[in-house]
């Protein structure tokens, strides 16, 4: 079965500081180092009073430093924002501190608004440097070569395996010129899913760092013990999304009884379309959609996030889902079995 990952976003909840959305990030990577996921990446946002994971690479060092096994890292650093020797020195120190367990996923978005955007002193159209600057960040990881006068001091050498994110084709076609894992962000920005995909492994040219694609999708998926308190729980995620479409940028708000008078049918409508990747429900009701959604990305990873307010309640979701995880996995196994028998 295909490992289970998990994409926190440092969530702030209402009421809360942002200290106590870093304690949770860390207490959830202990629980989900022990339920046997994969990764745990957090992500690069500016701006925003429920997301405490800005300065990205301190996040994950405080995670990694509270954590053993699990691989930590970034889903993503927004390059455009930063100097590539700056991330290559920031993430090889986190290399030379947790070696073998960081990755270093990369974004060709701000990961905020223009406002802000200007004041990071960022200039908007580097983004159009993206491709440029993802080789100039690699060649700063790879090895230091003889006469090498402009070096990342930690960081040469180390080659932390680089990830492309994207929710569209140019970030497919990009990973899959030069050999990189490619993970797509279908938690909130489903629509060219599948066509991104098969652009991806059909154009994929093998690299010193993977011989053959692997995408990694990703999926809001919240779990509880009953269908109803699931989507209850997932009212909290759809008025973050209601929010989003009025310009209202606030903290994780607790769930509510009645989404339906939260928002207007236009708001329903654009949320429930970025949220098609979204699993919510009873363990056998998620089981049943994961493992369909599976099945159709032929994913090689899923990569799960789930903006729920009670730190308890998050923690119980990931523990429900890793017992599905290991469920489709035993399953697989006796299909292959039975194959192979036959």
């Amino acid at each position: 079965m295909i490992p289970f990952s998990i994409l926190d976003l440092a969530f702030i909840v209402q009421g809360a500081k942002p200290a106590d959305a870093l304690h949770h990030a860390r207490d959830l990577a202990q629980h989900a180092e022990k339920w046997g996921y994969n990764r745990f990446w957090l992500a690069e946002h500016h701006n925003m009073p429920g997301i405490a994971s800005a300065a990205t690479s301190v996040a994950i060092g405080y995670v990694a430093e509270g954590t053993k096994t699990i691989r930590v890292g970034s889903g993503g650093i927004m390059l455009p924002n930063h100097a590539p020797m700056t991330i290559a020195e920031q993430f090889g120190t986190l290399e030379a501190l947790y070696p073998g367990r960081i990755d270093l996923g990369l974004g060709r978005a701000p990961g905020t608004d223009q406002r802000t955007l200007r004041a990071l002193r960022r200039d908007p159209a580097t983004a159009d440097n993206f491709p440029q600057d993802v080789l100039e960040l690699q060649a700063f990881l790879g090895e230091v070569q003889p006469g090498q006068t402009l070096q990342a001091v930690p960081g040469g050498g180390s080659n932390v395996p680089l990830w492309i994110l994207g929710s569209s084709l140019f970030g497919a076609q990009l990973a899959a010129m030069l050999g990189l894992p490619y993970a797509f962000a279908s938690h909130f920005a489903p629509d060219a899913l599948y066509q991104a995909l098969e652009v991806y492994r059909e154009r994929f040219e093998a690299s010193e760092q993977l011989s053959k694609p692997h995408a990694m999708v990703g999926a809001n998926v919240t779990v509880a013990e009953t269908d109803e308190e699931a989507r209850y729980l997932f009212t909290s995620a759809q008025q973050q999304f209601a929010n989003l479409f009025r310009g209202a940028r606030s903290q994780l708000q607790p769930p509510i009884d009645d989404i339906e008078s939260y928002w207007s049918p236009s708001e329903k409508a654009q949320a429930s379309r970025m949220l098609t990747c979204a699993f919510v429900g009873s363990p056998e009701t998620v089981k049943r959609g994961l493992s369909a959604f599976i099945r159709e990305t032929a994913a090689d990873e899923i990569m799960v996030t789930a903006p729920i307010y009670d730190h308890a309640k998050r923690l119980r979701s990931y523990e429900l889902l890793a017992e599905i995880r290991d469920s489709l996995a035993a399953e697989a196994g006796q299909q292959d079995r039975a194959t192979r028998t036959a």
